[in-house]
């Protein structure tokens, strides 16, 4: 049963909430300045007329090529949006899975609209298009994943791409394309309109992707984050398991032909060869792995540019043997969409040691500032920092200044003496915490958690690994994940959600490994097999099961991308699912995105309670909660079909959150 309703203030007394299974992760102010909307008197319209430009479908995974995820749909707004209701609900059948496929998955696909019907996949790889207006399903293709595989990322597939072929006759076969990466790294293309096959696209629709070595265990090697096309050129990333080992398969990005899938061009983000630079310095060109691009990219068709947020070389919490930079890992990276070649890059942390990929895909926004459209990249980070950069050029478009970093590390290790920091925009989540800031239940917790933050390492934002323990915070998984941003050029506002809890990272001495792994079975122990040290990676918890760090767990806040300013900051999510149905809105960790509308709106699910959420844009106040049959840990979307607008959700949980899981697709419409 689907039921919605108007928000309603919540309160009660704190409870306890286990959240020691939660792999994301302060206590923020609330509001810190209103706005409404921005005066544009003098500019162009941005929806429509003017340099900015969306159209009120929905047709690629990000809502457009750049990300925006935003649409110039108004039929919803603010007044009205407390009568939104169920329209329709399509089950993909996901739940009939097996139990051991069901514990490994995670439901995060966006749906698109194209060619008249909404296109989404699965956890397990399957396409399925539905009827815009019913729900009914058209067409099914299963890629046949087999589900004993061992995905390092759990099943998931986040989204499809589209292509249409400019040289093929209204009616012919595979005229129009959907392309899908799956969990045994394979790269398909089958009809828009029937789900069948391209039988000329590689071997009769697919293409095997090579991740250069043998795999320690089918899965270490997936593709998890929807493809991109740029005119005939279809390019796919990889997610590929952390911290197993040193030589790991590489990060390449893969770029093939639309049409037949034949290879056009390779970039990996570490150099090799010949091609090694300074950023690089070990004693040979470097032999590490990864820097892969697992998270959505982003397509700039005028300029030819594809846009990468490439990850961290392997493995995560050792780098003494890639000395330098590590350029182009942990960076947002442009290449030529025809030819791979790399055209600027932007690095937002040197030699990471803290697992702190770029996660979300790249924002193409153009921001109105001093009399004049700038074409920009917003890029969001699992730190809690958000980085706008020239389009063109890379360089900062709100300044970012180099400061010193922490440098307390373990023999062997040499880290950068500075870090990236924006100037203008604080971090939208804290990451320093001392144990006079301990959370806790009861003071027997509350001294627990002083204990155990007094005894780890924590000197701020870039504390290294160490022997003996150090807090990572914001946590590894952020901060901002894949969920990325929403923008709303009339306002400048870019709209975000973070987590907000710490990981507990230990290095193990490599002979301890074998014996740290017995010891502690029920916690992450990786070898980082070739490095001098493994590693035990926890999230900071107290012995009942709560964070250490203070609530907010969940934060959604707006940022003003031409000034920087943080607009508004809202506690987003309450624990209404895991302290038996108490709705305390002490926020929760999230995964998943926000959308943005003309109508003011801002729909997001992502925490972990069961609804999808709908903000006023310009000052954050939480309008409308639609409760959902399970948690949405996928960013929704929103279209127009025969005169009437929905917002769509895919509402499956996600395995490793301990969310609740299903296998809805639920549209909500007006009456």
């Amino acid at each position: 049963m689907i039921r919605t309703r108007t928000l309603v203030a919540a309160g009660g007394a704190v409870v306890l909430v286990v959240l020691a299974v939660v792999f994301l992760g302060g206590s923020l102010p609330g509001v810190m300045g209103g706005v409404d909307a921005l005066d544009i008197d003098g500019r162009a319209d941005a929806h429509g007329g003017g340099r900015v430009s969306y159209s009120a479908g929905w047709t690629h995974y990000g809502g457009d090529a750049g990300g925006s995820r935003y649409s110039a749909l108004d039929q919803i707004t603010a007044n009205n949006v407390g009568a939104l209701a169920p329209a329709w609900e399509y089950k993909t059948g996901d739940m009939a899975r097996p139990d051991k496929a069901k514990r490994r998955s995670a439901t995060e696909a966006t749906p698109i609209l194209v060619d008249d019907a909404l296109v989404l996949c699965t956890p397990y790889n399957e396409i399925i298009a539905v009827d815009p207006g019913s729900g009914e399903e058209i067409w099914r293709f299963d890629s046949n994943v087999s589900l004993d595989l061992q995905p390092a990322n759990q099943f998931v597939c986040r989204g499809v791409a589209y292509w249409r072929d400019d040289g093929a006759a209204n009616g012919e076969a595979c005229a129009s394309r959907i392309f899908m990466g799956t969990n045994d790294s394979r790269l398909i293309a089958v009809d828009a309109k029937t789900g069948e096959p391209c039988a000329a696209f590689g071997d009769n629709g697919t293409v095997a992707i090579d991740p250069g070595m043998d795999l320690i265990w089918p899965g270490e090697f997936q593709i998890t984050s929807p493809p991109v096309v740029i005119h005939d050129t279809v390019i796919v990333g990889s997610a590929i398991s952390d911290n197993a080992r040193v030589i790991a398969p590489s990060g390449a990005v893969r770029a093939f032909d639309a049409r037949t899938g034949e290879s056009k061009w390779s970039f990996d983000p570490i150099p090799r060869g010949a091609e090694a630079t300074a950023d690089w310095q070990g004693a040979a060109p470097p032999v590490e792995g990864h820097a892969n691009v697992w998270a959505p990219m982003s397509v700039d068709r005028d300029r030819g540019l594809v846009f990468l947020p490439t990850s961290s070389a392997s493995p995560d919490f050792y780098g003494g043997l890639r000395p330098g930079d590590n350029r182009h890992a942990n960076s947002v990276v442009a290449l030529d969409g025809e030819t791979g070649a790399v055209r600027w890059s932007f690095q937002t942390v040197h030699h990471d040691v803290w697992d702190y990929d770029v996660s979300a895909q790249p924002g193409l926004y153009s921001v109105w500032k001093n009399g004049a459209w700038r074409d920009v990249v917003a890029q969001v980070t699992k730190m809690g920092l958000v980085f706008v950069l020239d389009r063109e050029t890379g360089e900062p478009f709100l300044p970012v200044e180099e400061r010193a970093a922490p440098q307390t590390a373990v023999d062997g290790e040499v880290l950068s003496p500075t870090q990236p920091f924006p100037v203008l925009t604080p971090p939208v989540v804290p990451n320093r915490v001392s144990p006079a800031d301990a959370f806790g239940l009861t003071i027997f917790d509350k001294r627990a958690c002083a204990r155990l933050i007094r005894n780890s390492q924590s000197e701020g934002l870039y504390t290294p690994p160490s022997t003996q323990g150090t807090l990572i915070y914001p946590a590894n998984s952020g901060g901002a994940n894949w969920g990325g941003a929403a923008y709303d050029a009339a306002r400048n506002l870019l709209v975000v959600n973070m987590s907000n809890i710490a990981h507990h990272v230990q290095l193990i001495p490599e002979k301890d490994v074998p014996e740290m792994t017995r010891v502690f079975h029920e916690s992450e122990v990786s070898p980082q097999t070739g490095a001098p040290f493994g590693m035990k990676r926890e999230v900071l918890v107290s012995p009942l099961g709560l964070p250490c760090t203070p609530p907010p767990w969940g934060v959604i806040a707006a940022v003003d991308l031409g000034t920087g300013e943080i607009v508004w900051r809202k506690t987003f999510g309450t624990v209404e699912e895991l302290a038996g149905g108490m709705k305390l809105k002490l926020g929760t960790p999230n995964v998943g995105g926000p959308i943005a509308t003309a109508g003011g709106l801002v729909f997001i699910g992502a925490a972990m309670d069961n609804y999808l959420r709908a903000f006023d844009i310009a000052s954050g106040e939480e309008l409308w909660q639609g409760a959902l049959p399970a948690s949405a840990q996928a960013t929704p979307m929103t279209y127009e079909w025969k005169g009437r607008q929905y917002v769509v959700v895919y509402a499956g949980g996600q395995a490793r959150m301990g969310t609740t899981l299903g296998d809805s697709l639920i549209a909500f419409a007006l009456p």
